[in-house]
């Protein structure tokens, strides 16, 4: 993506999300306590793919989960691969 996404946190309803041109992308996760979070699901719509959204919605989240200290649990496949990429840490079994 060229310009800055506006990614929104939805903290009561555990995602991260952005709409653009009314096409709603997200990622979602469940608070586990004990300073753990689990990314389980990344969406895109067919329309707003190859721009860079997973990347940036997954961004936002690993440093949400950063600043606030917890850990996380890579559920989803592309949150997974990102962090490999990165060589971002998760919690491993």
């Amino acid at each position: 993506m060229n310009q800055a996404l506006a990614i929104h946190h939805d903290q009561a309803g555990h995602q991260f999300e952005t709409i653009i041109n009314g096409d709603r992308a997200y990622l979602a996760y469940m608070d586990l306590g004990k300073q753990t979070l689990d990314i389980y699901r990344t969406f895109v719509p067919n329309a707003l793919r190859g721009r860079g959204i997973a990347a940036a919605l997954t961004e936002q989240a690993l440093e949400y989960a950063e600043r606030m200290g917890y850990t996380v649990i890579p559920s989803c496949s592309y949150v997974e691969r990102y962090m490999e990429r990165r060589q971002r840490h998760a919690l491993k079994d």
